[in-house]
C-alpha cells in the first residue's frame, strides 16, 4: 500500500558487490554495454526509429519496440538519465525485460540526448518538461488502444514523476509511473556531487562539455561560445546556461524550476513506485522519507546499489529492469 513509509527492498548483492561505487560504475560500463545489447537482441520483438512532435516545431527522437507475437497489454514510456540515451545499458536491458514481460515500449531521447543534437537549434535543460509532456502525448495519440506507464533513471525519473503530476491537466491517459534513483532536490544534488567523489562530477561534465561541442558545431550562429565556456567547472557551467538559455533569472531559481521535494509529490493523482539505493553517491537520500508518507508513493529502499547500479551478480543482470517490469506488471494483472 502507498504512503505507509519505505519499504525494505529484498535486493542484496554478494559482498564484493556492494561498494557503491563499483555498482555505479559498473553499470555503465562497456561489459555491461555488451550485455545489454545482447539482452534486447535475443529477444523476439521488432524495433522501430521514429520522430516525434513535441510541439512548437520541437521534434525529438525514439524507438518503438514491441514482442513479434502477440498483442502487448500496456506501453511503457522509457526516460533515460542526463546524458544518457534510449541505448544505454539500463534502458536496452529494462527495455528486453518489459518485452519479455508482454509490454510494447518506446525509448524516448531527450533533446540533444543520443545522435539527435540536430533536430532541435535550442539547448537541453531540466526545465524542458513541457515537450516531454507534449511527446508522451503523442506517443500515447500513436497507441491508443494500450494502457500507458512510464519508467525512468535518474534525471529520467525526475522527469517521469514530473510527467505523472502534469498528465491529468494534460489529458494524458498515464496509469502509473516507476523511477528509479530520480533526482528530487537538483540543488541538494548539485552539492553532494561537489562534496562527493570526483569520479562522477567529471564524468558528467565530460560528457556535457561534448554534447555542448557538438551543438556550436551544428548550430555555429546561435551558439558561438568560446572554448573557455567549456572549460567551466559543472556548477559555473549551469549557470551560464541558465543565465543565456533559459528564462530563469538565477541558479536556485532553475534547480527550484524542476525540484520534486518537498511537498510537491503530495499532489500526485496516480500511483508512483520509487526505487532508491541508501549509498547512492550521488542522489542524496534525506529528501525520500519523506515523499515515502505521501498517499501515492511507495518508495523501495535498498541498502546497496549505487547510482542506477543495482547489479546483482557477475553476470551484470540488474535488479532495477525487473524491479521496474515487475512493478508496472503488477498493475496490469
Amino acid at each position: 500500500m502507498s504512503g505507509t513509509g519505505p519499504q525494505r527492498s529484498p535486493f542484496a548483492p554478494p559482498a564484493w558487490l556492494r561498494s557503491p561505487h563499483l555498482q555505479s560504475v559498473l553499470s555503465s560500463s562497456p561489459l555491461r554495454a555488451r550485455r545489454a545489447h545482447q539482452r534486447l537482441h535475443a529477444v523476439d520483438a521488432r524495433h522501430e526509429p521514429m520522430l516525434v512532435d513535441a510541439g512548437d516545431g520541437v521534434r525529438l527522437q525514439g524507438v518503438y519496440s514491441t514482442p513479434v507475437t502477440g498483442q502487448p497489454h500496456a506501453l511503457v514510456l522509457l526516460l533515460h538519465g542526463w546524458e544518457g540515451s534510449v541505448d544505454s545499458s539500463y534502458m536496452r536491458l529494462t527495455a528486453a525485460s518489459l518485452l519479455r514481460a508482454g509490454f510494447a515500449v518506446f525509448r524516448l531521447n531527450f533533446r540533444d540526448h543520443g545522435d539527435s543534437h540536430h533536430l532541435n537549434e535550442g539547448l537541453f535543460h531540466s526545465n524542458r518538461i513541457d515537450e516531454i509532456v507534449r511527446a508522451a502525448c503523442e506517443v500515447s495519440a500513436r497507441w491508443p488502444c494500450l494502457p500507458l506507464h512510464a519508467a525512468g533513471y535518474s534525471l529520467g525519473g525526475n522527469f517521469a514523476l514530473r510527467l505523472a503530476l502534469r498528465a491529468p491537466a494534460a489529458g494524458l491517459p498515464l496509469q502509473r509511473v516507476a523511477a528509479v534513483c530520480p533526482v528530487l532536490d537538483p540543488a541538494r544534488t548539485m552539492e553532494q556531487m561537489e562534496n562527493g567523489l570526483p569520479l562522477y562530477m567529471r564524468y558528467f561534465e565530460h560528457k556535457w562539455r561534448r554534447s555542448l561541442a557538438r551543438k556550436r558545431e551544428l548550430f555555429p550562429q546561435a551558439h558561438g561560445f568560446a572554448d573557455d565556456v567549456l572549460k567551466l567547472r559543472m556548477r559555473a557551467l549551469t549557470e551560464w546556461m541558465v543565465l543565456r538559455h533559459t528564462d530563469f533569472a538565477t541558479l536556485d531559481d532553475y534547480f527550484d524550476g524542476y525540484s520534486v521535494a518537498g511537498e510537491r509529490l503530495r499532489a500526485l493523482a496516480l500511483p508512483a513506485d520509487i526505487l532508491m539505493a541508501a549509498d547512492d553517491p550521488v542522489i542524496p537520500l534525506r529528501e525520500f522519507e519523506r515523499v515515502a508518507d505521501y498517499p501515492q508513493v511507495q518508495l523501495e529502499l535498498a541498502a546497496h546499489g549505487g547510482h542506477c547500479g543495482f547489479i546483482e551478480s557477475a553476470s551484470l543482470d540488474g535488479y532495477a529492469e525487473r524491479w521496474v517490469t515487475e512493478r508496472l506488471l503488477r498493475h496490469n494483472v
